[in-house]
């Protein structure tokens, strides 16, 4: 499912809303990274009504013709699913971390819940991002690079991780360090 059928199912399963509402929604959750068009919304909006996952009702509102959007059974069985399952790019990729984070609550079992924060967890405890590289392509560590604006990229990365690890570890439970994914 893509992040935009992801928010509007997401956002759906707190209230019915217009395509408009949606798309204000959805720029407020992603911040500066990213605005929706309503070229990107409706379409989504019109394929997840064919799909039966909402459902689409024309009214008048405040003397214009609005669109507004409901969840059915069935996006919100999707929306559980996507959540639920999520792993690779949306457990790693921040922008689409947060949406899946957002969201997550709309999930019934705090088992599966925990799955997915694991699943996160252990992505922030294992991997090493770097963000410069040599000419031949090797990582620089903190310590080769001289410009002190690219150190500050690094540091306020690794604070941020540092941070997130320590609110996980708060969420699940003080044995997350000792018993191992199996992912």
């Amino acid at each position: 499912m893509s992040l935009i059928e992801t928010m509007i199912l997401g956002f759906l399963s707190e209230k019915p809303m217009c395509g408009y509402e949606l798309r204000k929604k959805m720029e407020q959750l992603q911040g500066y990274a990213r605005t929706f068009s309503d070229g990107a919304v409706y379409p989504a909006t019109k394929r997840m009504v064919e799909s039966r996952l909402i459902s689409q009702r024309d009214e008048i509102r405040d003397g214009r013709q609005r669109r507004e959007f409901s969840l059915l059974d069935a996006g919100r069985s999707r929306l559980i699913e996507t959540l639920r399952d999520a792993h690779g790019f949306n457990i790693t990729d921040s922008n689409r971390w947060s949406v899946i984070l957002t969201f997550l609550s709309v999930v019934p079992d705090v088992g599966d819940r925990d799955a997915v924060l694991r699943r996160r967890y252990d992505y922030l405890n294992k991997t090493s991002i770097h963000f410069f590289y040599c000419d031949s392509g090797r990582a620089l560590e903190t310590r080769e690079i001289d410009d002190p604006y690219r150190r500050g990229i690094i540091h306020l990365h690794d604070e941020q991780v540092a941070s997130e690890i320590r609110w996980l570890e708060s969420v699940l439970g003080s044995g997350v360090s000792e018993t191992p994914s199996s992912e």
